[in-house]
């Protein structure tokens, strides 16, 4: 599966220069690690946020988020969020915030 490269070009830009951000292709899109745990992505034109599994809830129940569906395996902590979701510069912030501040509870891999 492709994915937005102009979602891509917008994480990108809101962290690209943070400490220990790299690229890696994965789940058929691109994905931005934290010190080598995956923060955020894009999978065709959504977010892939990792918010972890305590905070997963409250994050399926923002507009536009569901539970992130790998081949019919569920991933409880991660959530896809159709563009609705993060349409407004505030709510694409937001979560690509709570992405990043996820990945930098983890150890570094």
């Amino acid at each position: 599966m492709a994915y937005d490269v102009a979602i891509a070009d917008d994480i990108r830009a809101r962290i690209g220069s943070h400490d220990g951000v790299t690229e890696r292709e994965m789940f058929g899109g691109i994905a931005f690690m934290i010190n080598g745990n995956m923060a955020v992505g894009v999978s065709g034109n959504e977010l892939m946020v990792r918010v972890g599994k305590e905070a997963h809830d409250e994050a399926v129940a923002l507009p536009g988020a569901r539970m992130f569906d790998m081949s019919a395996r569920p991933m409880r902590g991660w959530v896809a969020v159709a563009p609705s979701g993060f349409a407004e510069e505030a709510t694409f912030n937001g979560w690509i915030d709570r992405g990043v501040d996820f990945a930098e509870t983890l150890p570094r891999k």
